[in-house]
């Protein structure tokens, strides 16, 4: 049994500035793989940019951290008990 976290999204280096989150779920060729682009601004701040349609924020301290956010955003939305809809009977037809 494994203590490292889900694997499903990766922080990948692009260049010294620059790094991508992709999203395991997706084969290499799947456009949907690319989760975020995040740039180094200041040396304590970096600018993402959402490929996906997230809730979250657009700047952070570091690359890490918005790694962070995602695995938590993710893990948080698969842990919820589904909603529950209400059934009722089939309307009686009027005579």
């Amino acid at each position: 049994m494994s203590l490292m976290p889900d694997p499903r999204f990766e922080l990948k280096k692009v260049t010294d500035s620059e790094w991508l989150i992709l999203d395991h779920r997706y084969g290499p060729n799947d456009a949907r793989r690319t989760v975020a682009c995040v740039h180094q601004m200041e040396e304590c701040l970096v600018g993402v940019v959402w490929v996906r349609d997230l809730p979250l924020r657009v700047s952070y301290t570091d690359a890490a951290e918005v790694l962070e956010d995602v695995n938590r955003f993710h893990s948080r939305s698969r842990s919820r008990r589904p909603i529950q809809i209400p059934h009722f009977p089939p309307l009686a037809a009027a005579a």
